[in-house]
């Protein structure tokens, strides 16, 4: 089934519109999720929330939203009060800068959505597209939607453009944060290390290969349930011998990564065994004159 759009929006850059359709590029229908059952009879349980001052359930119409400013003490807002304060969606994502793609730390990164062009917007569109592509830059700007406002990346990818949530400086944390001890590097271990990279470098990325290996197995005991057959549970693996030495490791893992195409382009080069000449009646050899 072809997908949906999910919204409509204007990409504006100087005084250029570009009508577009947003669609969701991830499939969230494709998680598996677990619903919590009365062990007893296995019907569905419903979530109560209960004061923790009265210990008494309270009804959604008795709720109200708080922010805790210290400790346990808080300050309330109506539904009215937090609606005044949401964005309000302009449909519109405005271009402020363009930057280099590779500029932008991959951490930053939150969901991401195609664009298409909607009705009126397919020559702007491409001439955006081929424009990003050739200055191998990206659009930043913001977008707002759902009472919140976004910083998004228009990013070229194939014929089409991709618009990518990122998330603000305040929602990432710096790696500086980390105490990451400094350790020596021996030219022979980094030789070795940048020949383990090499040997298994491909020149790009395809997801295809990378399968939901915990998916499949829960799919199969799902299904192995509906159909009132017994689940065995496999062992857990035990793990591999520990190499200490970081020079025997770098070794054992070049040696156990070995391509698959190195050992065929040796088998290639073997030459054929040597065939005996055709020879005549008398068992001589026959020579062409």
């Amino acid at each position: 089934m072809a997908p949906r759009s999910i919204a409509s929006l204007t990409v504006s850059f100087g005084l250029v519109s570009i009508p577009v359709k947003l669609y969701s590029a991830t499939e969230a229908s494709h998680a598996i999720s677990f619903n919590l059952l009365h062990k007893g009879c296995g019907s569905r349980l419903r979530q109560q929330y209960f004061c923790v001052k009265e210990d008494v359930p309270v009804s959604r119409e008795d709720m109200v939203k708080g922010y805790e400013f210290a400790k346990d003490q808080y300050v309330m807002f109506s539904p009215e009060e937090l609606k005044a304060m949401e964005e309000a969606g302009t449909h519109s994502a405005e271009i402020s800068e363009f930057v280099p793609i590779e500029s932008i730390d991959p951490v930053f990164f939150d969901k991401a959505y195609y664009l298409a062009p909607d009705k009126g917007g397919a020559k702007p569109y491409a001439l955006f597209t081929r424009a990003l592509r050739e200055s191998k830059r990206c659009a930043i700007g913001r977008y707002g939607a759902r009472g919140k406002q976004y910083i998004v990346m228009i990013r070229p990818i194939l014929e089409g453009l991709v618009m990518q949530q990122l998330l603000y400086a305040g929602e990432v944390r710096s790696i500086q944060e980390i105490e990451i001890p400094k350790g020596e590097v021996k030219d022979a271990e980094l030789k070795l290390a940048r020949q383990l990279i090499e040997q298994q470098a491909s020149d790009t990325f395809d997801p295809a290969p990378y399968v939901d290996e915990v998916r499949a197995r829960i799919e199969t005991a799902v299904q192995k349930k509906v159909e009132g057959q017994e689940i065995t549970m496999a062992e857990a693996p035990e793990g591999g011998a520990q190499v200490i030495d970081l020079m025997e490791a770098l070794r054992a893992s070049l040696e156990r990564k070995a391509p698959a195409k190195a050992r065929e382009s040796q088998a290639e080069t073997r030459k054929p065994p040597m065939r005996a000449e055709p020879t005549g009646a008398a068992g001589k050899k026959s020579v062409k004159k």
